[in-house]
Formats: C-alpha cells, structure tokens, sequence
C-alpha cells in the first residue's frame, strides 16, 4: 500500500441519477417522488436553445418550491464552449436558494475546466453569504477528457462524482456508433467461427474507476440510451458495478428501479461478507492471516472486499 492512502468517497447513496429537462417543468414533481438517490435537473442536452433561459428559471424556481425529500439535487449547466454556462451559474448561485446540492459540469476536457467554475461558485458564495458549499459532478465526454482525467479528479475539493458520457466521448474518439452505451455490433471477437461481443467502454470506465479511487470520488456509469432494452440496462449495470462504479444514470423512470437492483447490494452478498469478516475475525485469533471460507482462500485483502459490501448496504440503509 503507497504511504498516501486513498481518501474514502463521499458516504451517500448514488445508485440512481434520474435525468430530466428543465424545459419540462411538468416532470419535477415526479422525480422527486421517484426512488432515485440523485436528481439531474438538466440545462444542457436536453434543452432547445430557444429553451435555455426559460429552462433556467424553471429549474431555480423548482429547487426552492418543489419537495425533494432526501433527493441530492444537482443542476447540469452548460457545457464551457457556450454562451450559456456563466449565467448558469451565477442565476443558480444567486437565485437558487440553500436546497440545490450539485452543479454537474458537462464535456469538462482538463483540470482549468473544473477551476473555471470552481472561481465563479467560489466568489458567488461568498457574494451571497452561502452557507452550504456546492459540489460538484463531471462528465468525461471526450478524448481529452479520458487522456486528463486523473488531473481532473484531483482538480478540486469539490468534486464528488464523475460519469462517463458515451455518446459525445464516442462522437470525439471518432468510434463508429450511433448507440448510447452498451454492447456494439461490430465489436466482437472470433473464436472457433463463434462472435463474442466485449464491451468498447471497459477501458475507459475503468480508467474513470482508478482516478475517482484514487481521489476519493464517486464513479458513476453515464446513460443507457435504449430504454426499451431492460436486459442490456442491466447487463450493462452489472458489468459497471463489477468494474466499482456506484450507479448509473436514468433517462427515462423505468431504468430507475433497474439501476438500484444491481447497485443495492443483495442479502446473499451482504449475508456473505458478513460471514467472511467473521471467518477472518477468527483467523485473527488464532494468529493465522488467511482462512478458508467456502472451499477458497481468504485474507487481509478479503477483508477490505467484504467491508465495501457491508459499508454499502448500511449506507444505503440509513441511520
């Protein structure tokens, strides 16, 4: 283990980011009856720009008056490369009110993206004598993004999560792909004249995974674009899951109970490494750093994978 130790991830539940316009008011009242651990409020993609400013003063009103609940709110600005993020952020900051959690920063490419906000929400702040600091998400959304990305996790105190966007990353790697996520056609391999299909976002989630570990950030899976395809959602989470990432996004409300069945720990898995504490538990007394559990060898480094298990369930339920 390096002498610098890996700072631990912000401890709250983010299975399920629930994504909705803020052109559509209409939605904010039942996304937050929804059982999404995060609310996306979006300014950004799924804006019209005829709609941005309308969109904007939706989402500031929405924060104060709509009921949350425990939901952790965060607000998708803009992307740098527009005219509109400034204004994002100053309205939200002034206007927005203590309730709004999170800024999520869209296409961030380097480390000077994440600084560029951070200076504007700092000085607002002050400004207006805010009490609770926002924080912020990021989405890796190009080239640049997945080659600077250990330098944009460690970019600001404020960071808290990061996702991987696949259709504009996949748009800027140049990859030959309409889909959003999941599995390709022509991404396969050949083994005795059968096609095996493997997953073209491996790489970059788990360079994602690594440099949020390694700073102490939530790696969040990006969207699912077929909301129609359950399977593939789940198939998907799963793999993402194995990979250490938290949760995944929802862009319609179907795949929200979706994300929380694969992200929510199962009783099996959380009854098992309860079972493997207390095996090692009792190698421990007997002087032994190894036991064997259910015909396999487990250690020191079996006790960290079932405490992520454990740490998991209680977090997500509660106090």
């Amino acid at each position: 283990m390096s002498f610098r130790l890996q700072p631990p991830a912000p401890a709250r539940p983010n299975r399920c980011q629930l994504f909705g316009p803020g052109s559509r008011p209409a939605l904010f009242e039942k996304m937050a009856a929804s059982a999404a651990d995060v609310i996306n409020l979006d300014l950004e993609d799924s804006v019209a720009p005829d709609d941005k400013v309308r969109a904007r003063a939706n989402v500031i009103e929405a924060v104060s008056n709509v009921d949350w609940g425990n939901k952790y709110l965060s607000v998708r600005i803009n992307g740098l490369d527009t005219p509109f993020w400034y204004r994002d952020v100053v309205d939200l900051m002034e206007q927005a009110g203590e309730r709004l959690d999170q800024i999520m920063i869209p296409k961030v490419g380097c480390a000077a993206d994440i600084y560029a906000v951070d200076a504007l929400v700092t000085a607002a702040e002050a400004a207006s004598g805010r009490k609770k600091p926002i924080t912020f998400e990021v989405i890796i959304e190009s080239a640049a993004g997945i080659a600077n990305v250990n330098e944009i996790a460690a970019a600001s105190p404020r960071l808290q999560a990061m996702s991987l966007g696949a259709a504009d990353f996949a748009a800027s790697m140049g990859m030959q792909t309409t889909g959003i996520g999941g599995t390709q056609e022509n991404y396969y391999m050949l083994r005795d004249g059968q096609q095996h299909w493997s997953d073209p976002w491996h790489w970059a989630q788990a360079a994602i995974v690594a440099a949020c570990r390694t700073h102490g950030i939530l790696p969040v899976d990006g969207p699912f674009g077929d909301f129609s395809d359950d399977e593939g959602y789940l198939a998907q989470s799963r793999r993402s899951a194995t990979l250490g990432m938290v949760g995944k996004w929802a862009i319609h409300p179907k795949q929200i109970a979706l994300a929380i069945e694969v992200f929510t720990p199962s009783e099996a898995q959380v009854t098992e490494a309860r079972e493997i504490l207390a095996a090692m538990e009792q190698a421990k007394s007997n002087g032994e750093g190894a036991t064997v559990y259910k015909g396999r060898l487990v250690d020191i480094a079996s006790i960290k994978q079932a405490e992520v298990i454990v740490q998991q369930s209680e977090l997500i339920a509660g106090p």
